[in-house]
């Protein structure tokens, strides 16, 4: 009986060797170059910080990215490659597994579309865009939980462009102001939580400029010229 759980015991230890023997990890090919499954661990610990398969240098498949949470390792982002280019589809999580984000990468840069979600909840928090560089271009929308727009604003090249425009989470328009090259320029409206205006006038290079009018609960109470700051007119 002895003789048996000894033979046993070795051929399952020659079937491990032959296993990890054709599935070696952290190896190279001729060239020097990362080839198969990698697999890194959190330094002086047996937690593991990332684990994919190279083929002679690049990444390919799905790579697996780990936080160490309480002393372990949870995942927290997940990258999909192909051996044609440099870009990757990529998920982020939170230590409960729930997405957190998700979107494309070209190496460390976000480009193409982005997706955000609200914690603790599948809806969408925020959708963004970004261009080959990195930088957020085209439309960028915040949304509360409840589904509706809180902010839709316009990009060019990493710098707010164009008509943008902030809500209540009842849907009622707060402030819309235009934008170029990063700054206001341009008119801005603002109202109140009502909806009711309370100023308008312009911005040039994100300052007041000329005359604004200033309300109070919808009705026009005074005129201002903030090229000197003076109060031109008041209203009853």
């Amino acid at each position: 009986m002895i003789k048996q759980k000894v033979y046993f015991s070795y051929i399952f230890t020659i079937i491990l060797t032959i296993a990890y023997a054709q599935n070696p990890v952290n190896q190279f090919d001729k060239n020097g170059k990362r080839h198969g499954i990698w697999t890194k661990n959190y330094h002086k610990t047996d937690q593991k910080r990332y684990e994919g398969q190279f083929v002679h240098g690049k990444e390919v498949d799905t790579f697996k990215y780990y936080t160490l949470s309480k002393g372990k390792s949870v995942l927290s982002a997940t990258k999909v490659f192909n051996l044609k280019d440099s870009l990757s589809d990529v998920k982020f999580f939170t230590s409960k597994g729930k997405i957190i984000s998700e979107g494309k990468m070209n190496g460390k840069r976000y480009i193409g579309q982005w997706v955000f979600y609200h914690k603790d909840s599948s809806a969408k928090m925020i959708v963004e865009n970004y261009n080959d560089n990195g930088e957020l271009d085209g439309a960028r929308t915040v949304f509360y939980e409840n589904g509706l727009v809180a902010e839709e604003t316009y990009y060019t090249n990493g710098k707010l462009e164009g008509h943008c425009k902030w809500f209540t989470e009842g849907n009622l328009l707060l402030r819309e102001s235009e934008y170029k090259n990063g700054e206001r320029n341009g008119k801005t409206i603002n109202y109140d939580a009502n909806g009711n205006k309370v100023s308008e006038g312009e911005y040039t290079k994100d300052l007041k400029s000329g005359i604004w009018k200033y309300y109070e609960s919808g009705k026009l109470k005074k005129e201002i010229d903030h090229t000197n700051n003076k109060v031109i007119k008041k209203y009853k």
